[in-house]
């Protein structure tokens, strides 16, 4: 499923990197811990997050992640934004806590 697909069925909001919606997730990892999720999140994965500053965009970049999914209407802010824009990093938004969040990735990627 790629993230734009994810996006549409799940009703995420999509606030950047419009250009890289069409990278598929082949996982969900979830974690807050930035050190963590640059040694342990695996390629290609949907990042769920509540993390939406500059610092995740360089994580999200160095993992290699598909997209980071903002978790409980997480902000994101303006410079992250401008960031997730320029290095093609896909933000999107949901308003369900973590772990639903990513529960609902992973029903939607077995029901695909």
């Amino acid at each position: 499923m790629t993230v734009k697909q994810a996006a549409e069925k799940l009703g995420f909001a999509i606030l950047a990197g419009e250009d890289s919606l069409q990278r598929e997730i082949e996982k969900v990892y979830c974690c807050d811990l930035l050190s963590f999720v640059m040694g342990r999140a695996p390629a290609d994965s949907a990042w769920v997050t509540v993390m939406g500053n500059i610092n995740a965009m360089a994580v999200a970049t160095l993992a290699d992640t598909a997209c980071i999914v903002l978790a409980e209407n997480a902000a994101l802010d303006e410079d992250a934004a401008a960031k997730a824009n320029l290095m093609d990093i896909a933000v999107l938004r949901s308003g369900l806590p973590v772990y639903e969040t990513a529960k609902a990735i992973e029903q939607a990627k077995a029901d695909d």
